[in-house]
């Protein structure tokens, strides 16, 4: 039987056109053209477009468009690997988006038979809520945590409108807050951590948002069910492995669960220097990162897959 593969989309597979590191790509080989074509040895005749120009260079595909303009790319090659992999394999979108900001994104390969949003909050089946987790996580979260309401009220009193853009609630469930890094008090995460952490919440930055969420929702615990599902079905067997991705600490229980696992050269875990044993980091940054980990997911699919059809010969003899 096959594999599943669980990823994390924003910065592991979609990019924003910042986050994307393509215009620096695009000035960088600009600037080598520009000392190519001002070199002696250029000759008379050389062909318009030379390798590395910048019309060379293929324009990332939007995926995402919000209030009408463009939102997350992907390269080219994520989009056709994305949609082969999608194909032969089950896969698992896996965000801290909520369901309707998960909606917006046109992803490759898609419909999806099942997609984890509000970073484990909520379960899509076939684009439909999953009800049942909803109902059993909230019953988790209201034994462990303090209530969204109560962890609102503190983060509204620590902070002001000089640095923070925005706050809020998202699926009645986390908080969430966008933030102007240049202003960003130094000590705020950790003040704050300090106090979530004993009233059952965690906090995360991912560039200039900031999340806090109860500790029971997480996404290694919503692709664990849905693995559970997949496995009754008999679309996996009960040792199938799972892979995953992603690139923030909100990731990080996810790529522990998974069999193995791969994380970006960027974001909040690379920062950190979060590298456990097995845990594999792409050589690329930016919009290339996302293209080196579908290869790999694609890798490890098909040398999961070759093993099954081919054992071990002195395996099979015992």
């Amino acid at each position: 039987m096959t594999a599943l593969i669980a990823t994390d989309l924003d910065r592991t597979m979609i990019f924003s056109r910042a986050a994307s590191g393509f215009s620096t790509a695009l000035e960088e080989r600009k600037n080598a053209l520009e000392e190519r074509l001002s070199s002696p040895s250029v000759l008379l005749g050389s062909p318009s477009v030379l390798p590395g120009s910048p019309s060379a260079v293929e324009e990332p595909v939007c995926v995402e468009m919000y209030d009408g303009a463009p939102l997350s790319y992907m390269t080219r090659g994520s989009v056709e690997a994305l949609t082969a992999l999608a194909a032969s394999t089950p896969v698992i979108p896996t965000t801290t988006r909520t369901r309707a900001q998960f909606e917006r994104i046109d992803l490759p390969g898609g419909p999806f038979r099942h997609a984890v949003v509000s970073n484990g909050g909520r379960i899509l089946r076939d684009g439909e809520n999953d009800d049942a987790w909803r109902t059993a996580l909230e019953s988790r979260v209201a034994g462990t945590s303090a209530t969204v309401e109560e962890l609102h009220a503190d983060l509204r009193r620590r902070v002001d409108d000089s640095w923070v853009r925005s706050t809020r609630v998202a699926d009645d469930l986390f908080v969430y807050l966008v933030v102007d890094l240049d202003r960003q008090p130094t000590d705020f995460i950790d003040e704050w951590r300090s106090w979530c952490t004993p009233r059952g919440w965690s906090v995360s930055q991912q560039g200039r948002k900031i999340y806090a969420m109860p500790d029971g929702v997480t996404k290694s615990a919503a692709v664990a069910h849905i693995r559970g599902r997949l496995v009754d079905d008999g679309t996996l067997d009960a040792d199938s492995p799972v892979f995953a991705a992603g690139d923030g600490r909100l990731d990080a229980d996810l790529l522990t669960y998974a069999d193995a696992a791969i994380r970006p050269a960027h974001g909040e875990l690379h920062d950190s220097g979060w590298t456990p044993p097995g845990l594999t980091v792409t050589a690329a940054s930016g919009i290339e990162a996302g293209a080196e980990i579908l290869a790999w997911f694609a890798d490890r699919a098909r040398s999961h897959s070759s093993s099954l059809h081919n054992p071990d010969p002195a395996l099979a003899e015992k």
